[in-house]
Order: structure tokens, then C-alpha cells, then sequence
């Protein structure tokens, strides 16, 4: 099978499944090649396929750096709101042909990944205010 270039291939998806905004998968082709060539330097050069939890840390590794406290606003703005969607994304890439997929990959690799709000807002609040509770005993922000 040819590779389809990114641009068509996001644009395709984009067209059928319009749940998540384009930039978001430009995003996650950043998070994919970031986690090969970290794969890359620290096995000296293997060539591996990447998982699911591995693509999964890698983007909250990146999300943090590069947004920030505004990570989880920008997720929202592009309709990512768990890593479920973030395996929606890989799996609707897979499907026009620009990502690849070995048999051991599942959309169930990216379910119950990690809570977005304690990957990318706890970690930004005053040590003050993190893993404080209320009354009724969940979190609070503020």
C-alpha cells in the first residue's frame, strides 16, 4: 500500500469523521515521530512499532511542553477530552492509510490511559492548591 500524504490523509479524515479539529492531528503525527526517534536513540537504533501507553506518555510529555496550563484548553477546542479519543485519532488515521498497525494494536490500548485533568492542570497549580478536597471529598481547584 502507497503512504498517503499527511495533508490528504487529514483532510479525508476530517471530512468523514468530524469530531476532531485538523490541528489535532498534525499534534499527533508531532507525538508519533517524537516517540520513534525516542525509541530510536535510546534502543540505538532499533526500529520498533510504537503502542498505545508509549504514544500515550509521549503526548502528555509533549501536551506539557508545548501548551502548558493551556493544554487541556486546546484539547478541548480540538475535541479531545480522554485518551480515548486520542485512539479514535490514531485508529481513523490507520484507516486512510497514514498511519501503520501491527496485529497487537487495539482501540482498547488507549482506554483509561490517564485523567486529563490531572495530567494537564494539576501539575500547573500552586503546590498550595493541588490534591486539595472538598466537603464532598472530590478535588478542587480553587
Amino acid at each position: 500500500m502507497q503512504k498517503i500524504d499527511f495533508k490528504d490523509a487529514v483532510d479525508s479524515v476530517v471530512a468523514g469523521d468530524s469530531r476532531y479539529a485538523g490541528d489535532a492531528y498534525y499534534f499527533l503525527q508531532e507525538v508519533l515521530t517524537q516517540a520513534v526517534d525516542k525509541h530510536y536513540k535510546e534502543t540505538g537504533g532499533e526500529d520498533r512499532h510504537v503502542g498505545g501507553e508509549e504514544l500515550l506518555e509521549v503526548f502528555r510529555a509533549r501536551a506539557r511542553k508545548k501548551f502548558g496550563p493551556m493544554a487541556l484548553a486546546v484539547f478541548e477546542e480540538w475535541g479531545i477530552n480522554c485518551c480515548e479519543d486520542i485512539g479514535e485519532m490514531v485508529f481513523n488515521l490507520i484507516d486512510v492509510g497514514a498511519f501503520g498497525k501491527s496485529e497487537q494494536d487495539r482501540r482498547e490500548d488507549f482506554s483509561g490511559g490517564y485523567d486529563f485533568q490531572e495530567a494537564f492542570v494539576t501539575p500547573f497549580l500552586p503546590a498550595s492548591k493541588r490534591g486539595k478536597k472538598n466537603d464532598t471529598g472530590s478535588r478542587r481547584l480553587s
